[in-house]
């Protein structure tokens, strides 16, 4: 998780990405934002994010975040 957590406060630092479960729902990201996280995440992960998984429920929170790249992980 620390890992998530430092990704994201390197693409938005001013949020508590901690405790935030509304990052999408709430507009506290925005889809620049949304393209800045899956390429980091592609990146760091050595993963590759579908269509289908860019959701507002997979990008809500860093704990979503990280349960959509272990899901991704593991296929």
């Amino acid at each position: 998780m620390d890992t998530m957590l430092a990704l994201l406060k390197d693409i938005k630092e001013d949020v508590d990405f901690e405790n935030c479960t509304d990052l999408v729902d709430g507009h506290v990201i925005d889809s620049f934002d949304i393209l800045q996280i899956i390429s980091a995440l592609n990146d760091e992960y050595d993963i590759s994010i579908p269509a289908s998984e860019i959701v507002p429920k997979n990008f809500n929170s860093a704990e979503a975040l990280l349960a959509m790249v272990e899901r991704l992980q593991d296929e």
